[in-house]
This record gives structure tokens, C-alpha cells and sequence, in this order.
């Protein structure tokens, strides 16, 4: 049952071996949208794509030699990998970014799921954005209970922490978050200094990191209500449309005004109209729900570079 609710598009709570996983579709821009709604997520993050095995991994990400080796000793266990990113896991889990953060748990029941599930699984923990992450499946109902479809249980977590996550970026690992597997444990694998700390000057590349996503190249005028002479138009819910004059682009994030397909087409529609290298001219979004970390998104995306 929990593999056809993935298959559908839902969310389904899962345990693994460091904390209970909120997963959906990593495929599915709509599957994945529904996390941050279920969790009040405030802004769009990358998540970690779950797969069930190594093999599995390399299909969705560029692994160096020495980012072999770290999996290949690691894996299945509670470390994140970021690597430049191949095609398959879609640009809102990935924050519109060109890498992307893969795990292979070691829960068997996740890697089951996942198996079954026949797609990767983008999953930040399963609690309400900004509570103490669950290590139970009684944690999971007592935050989200009523806001997702369902709860796979699998006892509790062995590990509690979330997993470390290392970037293999740069020709030396740098360690973004301290979590389920040592840095000296890395260390002593790879044979060298592991850096610590975000990547000089760049935007967020994983969780739990300052937020900052992919600026188009094109400028953008935001809360528009009309479209100006060689603009074209992000809509959302008709807006823009109806002053639209022939010849004027525009690609409409939701035309029925809801967040979330709003949210699923955010990152697509951005790369797409960017290409036509014109001022995008920006409905109004509301800023509630999803709203929220749409907004947040599109004034970055809008501020001076």
C-alpha cells in the first residue's frame, strides 16, 4: 500500500536507520511539492534523495573516484553524498541546483519501500519544519497526523541523528553536516583533511544550511500586474492574462491558483521562460502555505546579482 501511495503522487512516513523520512516521487515535481506543504517547509530546500542501492545512485549522480570509494565504504548507512547531478531526480528536490544529494539508508524496510516504490525518494525528516526530528512513527502521527497519507512504522531509529552529509564538489570532501558518521571515521577512510563548513561564496547545497536557490539570467520585475512592452509573464491563476496583449508569452504556474502545482512548476517554468533572455514580469503569489517559500524563492531569484 505504501508503494502505490508513492506511485500516486502521496507521501508516505517511513523509518530509517537515523531519523523517520517524510518520502515521496524524487521524480515527480508534484510528489515533491506536497512535502513542503506537509511540513510548513518556509522555503525551498534540497532534499536528499533516498535510493535503494549503489548502483542506483550513480544513475542520478556524477561520483569522481574518490566519491566511489566514500560510497562504496559507507553505503548503506547514514551518509549523504552531494554530487554533480545527473538527469532523473526533478529541480524542485534539488532546489533548482546542479547537484544533488543521494543516501542509500540501511534500514531494510526503507530500502524495501523504496525498491517497491520503483523511483527514488526525496525525504527530510518527518516533523512540522522546525520541530525536534522523529525517531518514532508515535512522533511522526503526533506532527503530522492528517497531513499526509500515511505512516510506515518500523520501530525506532537506531541512530536518532540525521545523516552527515558531505559534498564531493571540490578535490577535497567538505563537511556540511555532522551527523550519523563520523568525520574522523571519513578521514580515516579517505587519508586526508576533510574541510568543514558551506563552500565559499555559494548558495545552499544541502539541508540545514542558509537558503539561496538558482537565479535566472534574465531580470524579474515582481507582483505585476500587467504585462510591459517585451516582457514575458510568470502567471499564477490567470492574472496577467487578462491584460495580455498578442504576442505576449505567458506560462501560467497554476491557472486554477493552487500553491501546490504552483510550487511543482516553479523551477521548470523559470529555466524555461529564462531562455527567451527578456525581463520576466511576476504575478502576484499569495503568501500563505506554499506561497510562502514561493515567494521566498522568487526574491532571490529577483534580487541584484
Amino acid at each position: 500500500m505504501a508503494a502505490a501511495i508513492i506511485q500516486a503522487d502521496g507521501i508516505v512516513a517511513f523509518p530509517t536507520e537515523t531519523v523517520y523520512g517524510l518520502g515521496a516521487n524524487a521524480r515527480s515535481p508534484r510528489a515533491v511539492a506536497k512535502i513542503y506543504e506537509a511540513k510548513g517547509r518556509p522555503t525551498f530546500n534540497p532534499l536528499i534523495a533516498h535510493v535503494s542501492g549503489i548502483e542506483e545512485a550513480f544513475q542520478y549522480g556524477e561520483f569522481s573516484n574518490q566519491a566511489r570509494w566514500i560510497a562504496e565504504r559507507f553505503w548503506p548507512g547514514p551518509l549523504t553524498l552531494i554530487v554533480p547531478a545527473r538527469e532523473g531526480i526533478c529541480e524542485l528536490a534539488r532546489a533548482g541546483l546542479d547537484s544533488v544529494g543521494l543516501r542509500v539508508p540501511a534500514s531494510a524496510t526503507a530500502r524495501a519501500l523504496i525498491k517497491a516504490s520503483g523511483c527514488p525518494l526525496a525525504a527530510p525528516s518527518a516533523n512540522r519544519s522546525g520541530h525536534v526530528s522523529p525517531v518514532t512513527a508515535a512522533h511522526v502521527l503526533a506532527d503530522l497526523d492528517g497531513r499526509i497519507d500515511m505512516v510506515l512504522e518500523g520501530g525506532a531509529s537506531t541512530v536518532g541523528v540525521e545523516s552527515t552529509i558531505l559534498s564531493m564538489l571540490e578535490t577535497v570532501p567538505r563537511l556540511l553536516r555532522a551527523g550519523g558518521t563520523t568525520l574522523e571515521a571519513l578521514e580515516a577512510q579517505l587519508g586526508v583533511r576533510i574541510a568543514t563548513g558551506p563552500h565559499a561564496g555559494e548558495s545552499i547545497i544541502a539541508p540545514g544550511q542558509l537558503t539561496s536557490h538558482y537565479a535566472p539570467q534574465a531580470s524579474i520585475r515582481l507582483d505585476a500586474t500587467a504585462l510591459e512592452r517585451d516582457e514575458i509573464g510568470l502567471d499564477f491563476a490567470g492574472q496577467l492574462a487578462k491584460s495580455a496583449k498578442m504576442g505576449h508569452r505567458i506560462m501560467d504556474l497554476s491557472p486554477q491558483g493552487d500553491l501546490t502545482e504552483a510550487a511543482a512548476n516553479l523551477f521548470s517554468y523559470l529555466r524555461a521562460l529564462d531562455e527567451a533572455k527578456r525581463q520576466i514580469a511576476v504575478a502576484p503569489i499569495p503568501h500563505y502555505g506554499l506561497g510562502a517559500a514561493i515567494n521566498d524563492r522568487l526574491h532571490r531569484a529577483a534580487a541584484k546579482r
